[in-house]
């Protein structure tokens, strides 16, 4: 795909409404519904534009998608005229057998559920209400005997960086297709405190490429584009020491073929509640909204989405890194952190030959205590 044309995933936020009080959550989400979200109608006007954008994953998010009553009838409208529509429903009880089944009637391609801990001790604190891990776990059970393919979102903070070994147990036995690992971006109610270090995000993402090579699920990042150099030193690695090429499993099953990296409003565009036309869920900078402003436009032509696919635009370490075009740091992360969308992802701990010969050697990933 060409990114410069058409996204390779768009996200609507259908509303901030939600039962949760998750401690890190972009959308500082609420019990209650705005008034102001986009209508029925809106909708599928704007889901009308999206397919023909021909994006391969169209995805509802919230809040709790569950918290619109339309949220059905729209799964069934977006299949209907060809979209592959998936959906990210929180933890909560309003997710009962029979919603799952009228899902899967619809026509729902994946279903999305967070699990941020092996336990509900880990997952129950992150997420902010006690018995949403048991609720989330018995969702994803569910869906599977009903057929629907599932997917597991885990957001790595400090709180939670250790027991991903445990969590992985969990994934395996829960029969997922994709494991999506989303790395804290301080933005909503997420702040720097609950970053990882540098060096832990490293051992996280070496851990990741294991996992992938042997995996019964396919496994990517979110806002934490640097897995994919990771992978490209592991295989180079392999290569100089004259062993088999490892490359991640890529399954078969229900796949959308990304054959390439996502990043914030490269092949990446987020509508909000509202409308309002984003980068990225993690990146609030508004570049029109749907109400007015076409879709497409907007994401092609905007300066503040051309200037995103450029990675020659990068600064600091990442603009001087060998793998800015593959990877490009989290454009989100260095907004939120620098309010600067072109800096350096303050995350990453590889230092670029090119940035060292430029005089810092000296220089390394900041601590979790200056980024708080």
């Amino acid at each position: 795909m060409d990114f410069n044309t058409n996204p390779f995933i768009v996200i609507w936020e259908t509303t901030q409404a939600c039962d949760l009080a998750c401690l890190h959550c972009r959308a500082s989400a609420q019990p209650s519904r705005d008034p102001r979200e986009l209508t029925t109608a809106e909708a599928r006007q704007l889901m009308d534009r999206i397919r023909e954008m021909q994006p391969p994953a169209f995805v509802l998010t919230g809040g709790d998608p569950l918290k619109r009553p339309d949220t059905i009838p729209l799964v069934e409208y977006g299949t209907s005229i060809g979209l592959r529509v998936a959906l990210t429903p929180s933890g909560t009880s309003l997710m009962t057998p029979s919603v799952l089944a009228s899902l899967r009637d619809a026509g729902l391609a994946r279903l999305a559920v967070s699990i941020d801990g092996s336990n509900e001790k880990v997952h129950d604190s992150f997420r902010g209400v006690s018995g949403s891990f048991a609720w989330s776990v018995r969702m994803l059970r569910a869906a599977r005997e009903l057929g629907l393919s599932t997917q597991v979102n885990t957001t790595v903070s400090r709180d939670n960086v250790a027991d991903l070994k445990p969590l992985i147990a969990l994934l395996k036995e829960l029969g997922i297709a994709l494991w999506s690992v989303f790395v804290v971006v301080p933005t909503g109610r997420g702040h720097a405190g609950q970053l990882p270090t540098a060096e832990e995000l490293e051992a996280v993402f070496e851990r990741l490429y294991e996992l992938s090579l042997a995996s019964s699920f396919d496994v990517k990042t979110t806002a934490a584009p640097h897995y994919r150099r990771v992978v490209l030193q592991q295989q180079r690695a392999a290569r100089h020491a004259d062993r088999a090429l490892p490359a991640p499993v890529q399954h078969q099953r229900d796949a959308i073929g990304r054959s390439r990296g996502v990043n914030d409003g490269n092949g990446f565009v987020f509508v909000s509640h509202r409308g309002e036309i984003y980068p990225s869920g993690f990146m609030p900078v508004s570049a029109g909204n749907v109400r007015t402003d076409d879709l497409a436009t907007i994401y092609r032509t905007h300066p503040l989405f051309v200037a995103l696919r450029d990675a020659d635009r990068l600064e600091g370490k990442c603009g001087a890194c060998e793998y800015r075009w593959v990877c490009g740091g989290s454009r989100s992360r260095a907004f939120a952190l620098t309010g600067n969308a072109h800096a350096a992802d303050p995350l990453c701990a590889y230092l670029p030959p090119a940035w060292l010969r430029a005089g810092n050697a000296g220089v390394h990933a900041p601590s979790r205590d200056s980024l708080a």
